[in-house]
Formats: C-alpha cells, structure tokens, sequence
C-alpha cells in the first residue's frame, strides 16, 4: 500500500519554502541598508551600518536553521 502525502505535509513543505525565501529577503535588506548607509557617507559608527549588518545576519542565521532541520 503506497502511502500519499498528506495535506500537512504539503503545508510543511510550503512553511519551510517561504521561511527560506523571507529569510533571504531579509538578508537582502541587509545587504541594501549596509549599501545605502556607505554611500551615503556613513562610517563606522553609522546606525544603518549596524542595522544593514544586523539584518544581515539575521536573515543568514534563520536561512541557515531552516536548511539545517
């Protein structure tokens, strides 16, 4: 007897797929936010330096636990 996916699993399937896919808007933002902030004449003390890495890695960290599980 063959076993079908259940409608849960393709929810799962779906759940995990956006998490990735926000997870690497997020660290785009980062990306952006750290761009934005040094063209602008920001340094290194600059808070949309801090943001944009923060977001960064953020956005790395949640694309990583999501691939990991």
């Amino acid at each position: 007897m063959a076993v079908k996916p259940t409608d849960r699993s393709t929810a799962e399937r779906v759940y995990r797929g956006a998490t990735k896919v926000f997870a690497l808007v997020i660290a785009s933002f980062g990306i952006v936010i750290v761009v934005l902030t040094l063209a602008r004449g920001g340094g290194i003390g600059a808070v949309g330096l801090w943001f944009g890495i923060l977001f960064f890695a953020l956005g790395l960290t949640r694309l990583y636990l999501a691939t990991r599980g």
